[in-house]
């Protein structure tokens, strides 16, 4: 027997949640209303039903956006860290998965190898407050310079971290992986000063801090940048194997194996 087609809705009304954006009530009231025409429920469940999936509906799609804008290169969520290979303390990521930081607008640094889980936790952390109804937004270090060098030509460096700064928390990945010149240093210490106690960052780095020189030449502005940094930070040192290199020998063992 084929499926009975709820009858549509009145066309004032149907026009009249279309203005009110009411997208997802227009989609299911014609059934939701013959079920409880059949059902006899009471005015208040009904309205209840039709509430509750438009809710749900927008939460769902603002998670969507919220992800989407946040930029995130890979997908990782702190459930798929691999904790018992890593030498970041249980109790440190189970304090950052609380995401206490974010409201106190603290610091969260990590600093090691390659390899060793910085980016995929500080991502990880990046989709628990996406999912905590935050915004967030991932830039490696290189990109979040060359943004910034972008506005000194239309002198709207100020405008690009205000709009950086109306996110929760802001990934900058990879500090450290090429070397900034003094305007490019100064740059990024404009945007750490601003978001000082305002924001929580997420920093990632391959040198630990005494070689940040290495990479920041203009040593007074590094070590203004340091102090304002991590007066509020939670410092993670990683170390160990690189999680990508245990999983190329995996690979290639398992390969000899199969081929053997």
């Amino acid at each position: 027997m084929a499926a009975v087609t709820a009858p549509a809705l009145p066309a004032d009304l149907e026009q009249a949640l279309k203005r009110l954006k009411l997208r997802r009530v227009r989609h299911i009231a014609p059934e939701v209303l013959r079920t409880a025409k059949t059902q006899r429920w009471a005015p208040d469940e009904l309205l209840r039903t039709l509430v509750e999936a438009e809710i749900a509906a927008r939460d769902q799609a603002n998670l969507t956006n919220r992800l989407r804008t946040a930029g995130f290169p890979v997908a990782k969520t702190l459930d798929e860290f691999q904790l018992a290979s890593s030498s970041i303390p249980t109790a440190t990521l189970a304090y950052l998965a609380g995401l206490e930081w974010v409201d106190a607008a603290d610091n969260v640094v990590l600093v090691g190898p390659p390899g060793t889980g910085k980016s995929h936790v500080l991502i990880g952390l990046g989709h628990a407050v996406v999912h905590a109804g935050k915004r967030v937004r991932y830039l490696t270090a290189a990109e979040l310079v060359e943004r910034l060098f972008a506005g000194l030509a239309d002198n709207t460096v100020g405008k690009t971290i205000d709009a950086l700064l109306r996110h929760h928390y802001i990934i900058v990945d990879e500090l450290g992986f090429a070397p900034l010149d003094v305007t490019g240093t100064q740059l990024l210490f404009r945007f750490i000063a601003a978001a000082y106690e305002r924001r929580s960052l997420g920093l990632a780095s391959h040198h630990p801090f005494n070689n940040w020189g290495r990479f920041l030449p203009e040593q007074t502005t590094a070590a203004a940048l340091l102090d304002r940094l991590l007066h509020h930070a939670v410092v993670v040192t990683t170390d160990g194997e690189s999680f990508r290199m245990k999983e190329a020998k995996t690979r290639t063992t398992t390969r000899r194996t199969n081929n053997s």
